[in-house]
């Protein structure tokens, strides 16, 4: 391809990269204004707490998630028990129900006043008390149950590819089904399971509605504050950045563990190994069952049991209104990210050059950022742009002079854009790379170009890949919460934001409805990975 056609791909590029670094380049800017008051309290105050829960709640939910995901993956994928068949897709549906979801059930049902420590009093008497579910392992806990499908997901995968050679070796060489799976299926599956790992922690650190719930004081739960008690931006953005580099060792340390291991390229086997029996067929059923029904089974009853209770009655004007932010923010935010994730795709086809191969990489960084330091270094952005450009300009024009970007619904795509661009980058890319180079080169020898080509050829052929990254971007819009809670304009709520607002004044029945909408909602593309790898391991057998 000729280097004047590669050069056109270059500021598309360059402009989805400058997007994408600067809430970077705003989070390094705000360290020259340093408000020392405001550090010092928070340092007195706030700040060796806030470093304790953070450590405690990234080593907690990384064992948690490590041991459970591991687990389950190896019964569901080496082991035969009764239920394995629809346990094995089943315990990918807790990742349909967002974490301060799961949060305000668990505190509601489990509380002092909650109805399981209710109806135990009756039976046990008034002196009978729980442990306290408000608390530094109950938080885990749940945070546990809600990212755990990460683990699983990606070491089942492993554990599926490894195929037979390796663990029939194995026992050929005399070793258990124990050791085997300590010496190697594990090693050889250790790359995925820290990819799980990584993706886990990275959602820890980002978590804010599950840490408010729990009144569990973190850095973005000190962001909010921040902002909302001080009403300082600034140090808000200087918070903001520890909490991106957090995140960033995070990756390093993921990559660094990974170092160079490759997984085992065998053909994936879709058959069980080990058939388990008597006592150990029934306890890997137990198991696998016991974290589904509290992952998934009790929390979405309760949440029915609730919405059937006191949430159906909040089916008012303002819920409509609810349900058309969220959808008009959904679609418009899959809409304008999957275009650009689409052109990218394209950029890096049409113009594998280094620069463009290093842009698209730099652009998909942006799911890296938590949505509360994304809207922190956004908003400090557009507040200069409307302080230093659109005001002067709105009145040299004759206008009233006032900010256009600051709170509006355009300021709020962007950040869906930046957070949400590899979420649609990944399926569109997958899509393109299954279309061979023959195909569009007959189709310019036979007088199809340009634009003819896209919708004739690409677009007919890239459809499916297309649809779910929409599908993809339009549920995590729909659930994100921090980004939308800071940033959505006056009057602009949100299901999210609901469920925010009636979770703070402990108001579980009638979040419940708002919460149910989400969960059902998130289960469409959970169905569409589940039926994904249904086909993908029927194609082994």
């Amino acid at each position: 391809m000729s280097s004047s056609v590669q050069r056109r791909w270059y500021p598309l590029v360059l402009a989805v990269v400058g997007l994408v670094l600067l809430p970077l380049s705003v989070l390094a800017l705000s360290w020259q204004n340093i408000d020392l008051q405001i550090w010092s309290h928070l340092w007195d105050t706030q700040m060796p707490r806030l470093l304790g829960n953070t450590l405690t709640l990234v080593v907690g939910v990384g064992c948690g998630v490590t041991v459970i995901g591991v687990s389950l993956a190896w019964l569901t994928s080496l082991c035969e028990f009764p239920g394995r068949r629809w346990l094995d897709w089943a315990l990918m549906l807790p990742f349909a129900i967002p974490a301060y979801v799961l949060a305000f059930v668990f505190v509601g049902l489990l509380d002092f006043a909650g109805p399981v420590q209710s109806l135990l009093r009756e039976w046990f008497g008034s002196g009978l008390r729980l442990p306290r579910v408000r608390s530094t392992g109950g938080v885990i806990i749940v945070l546990v149950l809600v990212f755990y499908p990460y683990v699983y997901l990606l070491a089942r995968t492993a554990f599926l590819a490894q195929g037979k050679g390796l663990m029939e070796a194995a026992r050929m060489l005399g070793q258990s089904p124990w050791q085997a799976f300590w010496r190697v299926a594990l090693p050889v599956a250790r790359p995925a399971i820290g990819a799980g790992v990584a993706l886990a922690l990275m959602e820890t650190l980002a978590d804010f509605g599950a840490v408010a719930v729990f009144n569990f004081d973190t850095f973005t739960t000190a962001i909010y504050k921040t902002w909302y008690g001080f009403f300082s931006l600034s140090s808000a953005a200087q918070l903001a950045s520890l909490l991106l580099l957090a995140v960033m060792l995070v990756l390093y340390g993921e990559r660094r563990a990974r170092g160079q291991d490759h997984a085992a390229n065998e053909r994936p086997r879709g058959q069980a190994l080990y058939r388990l029996s008597g006592l150990k067929a029934w306890l890997a059923s137990g198991w696998c069952a016991l974290v589904f029904a509290c992952a998934f089974v009790v929390p979405m009853l309760q949440l029915v049991v609730w919405c059937w209770q006191r949430g159906r009655f909040d089916l008012d004007e303002r819920y409509r209104e609810l349900i058309l932010h969220t959808l008009y923010l959904g679609a418009m935010a899959a809409l304008i990210t999957v275009t650009v994730a689409l052109l990218l795709a394209f950029a890096r086809r049409q113009a594998p050059t280094p620069g463009i191969r290093a842009g698209v990489a730099v652009a998909n960084l942006g799911y890296a950022l938590p949505g509360s330091v994304l809207a922190v270094s956004l908003m400090l952005a557009f507040s200069f742009l409307d302080r230093e450009l659109v005001v002067p300009l709105s009145g040299w024009l004759g206008g009233a002079g006032r900010p256009l970007l600051l709170g509006s619904v355009a300021a709020l795509l962007v950040a869906y854009l930046v957070r949400f661009i590899a979420v649609a980058y990944g399926p569109l890319e997958s899509s393109l790379a299954r279309i061979r180079p023959s195909l569009p080169e007959a189709s310019r020898s036979l007088g199809v170009g340009g634009p003819r080509l896209f919708f004739k050829v690409y677009l007919p052929l890239l459809l499916p890949g297309t649809l779910s990254a929409a599908l993809l971007v339009f549920v995590d819009t729909l659930k994100e919460m921090p980004a939308t809670l800071l940033m959505r304009p006056f009057g602009w709520d949100t299901l999210a934001v609901r469920v925010f607002e009636m979770t703070s004044e402990g108001e579980w029945a009638r979040a419940s409805l708002p919460a149910l909408t989400l969960v059902l909602v998130g289960l469409l593309p959970v169905i569409g990975l589940i039926r994904r790898s249904a086909r993908q391991l029927g194609r082994t057998h």
